[in-house]
């Protein structure tokens, strides 16, 4: 049997399985790992990717019944996972690149070759971060995450060319922005 039916039909008739004695524990126990690091990974700090995992479940408790069974369980898990702290994430998120001074050259002269490609590394990290929300979750999904451009045309409802042309245009745009003169 398909495990995301399976899931479903657990969670509806209230079924017990082998391994757990209710279907909310079911659910709980068999994702709860793989939504609190996809939290984890898109909030960058454990306290806050365990709040929202919590939030997550209690999401996804409350409306099962909206499940439609048109893609896997964990696929409707997933992106409810992703667009909660998207959400949460642009709630709070506040960009600040008055750090980058007018006299930047000069500061950077006197550190050594290790602090230049640190400095480097970090100039990128908050371009990437002035990306658009769309953009800067596809390079994350790909370049953080590893995820195939299959997987996040599925996870997108897009197509595999798609994906690859927003990957593209948004890696041109980085090379744009980091190649300018500061």
């Amino acid at each position: 049997m398909n495990p995301s039916l399976q899931t479903k039909k657990e969670w509806h008739k209230g079924n017990q399985t082998s391994y757990a004695t209710n279907p909310f524990e079911t659910i709980y126990t068999r994702y709860v790992k793989k939504v609190y690091q996809k939290c984890l990974f898109m909030t960058q700090n454990r306290s806050i990717a365990q709040d929202y995992t919590h939030d997550i479940f209690l999401k996804v408790f409350e409306n099962i019944k909206s499940f439609e069974n048109r893609s896997a369980f964990s696929t409707w898990l997933f992106s409810i996972s992703h667009n909660y702290c998207i959400d949460r994430i642009k709630a709070s998120r506040r960009i600040n690149l008055e750090y980058l001074s007018d006299n930047l050259g000069e500061s950077l002269a006197d550190q050594d070759e290790s602090g230049l490609l640190e400095f480097r590394l970090q100039y990128l990290e908050k371009m990437i971060n002035c990306l658009p929300d769309s953009e800067l979750e596809l390079v994350r999904l790909k370049y953080e995450q590893g995820l195939s451009i299959k997987a996040i045309a599925q996870q997108y409802n897009l197509k595999e060319s798609a994906v690859k042309m927003r990957l593209k245009r948004t890696r041109d745009k980085l090379n744009g922005m980091y190649n300018e003169p500061m």
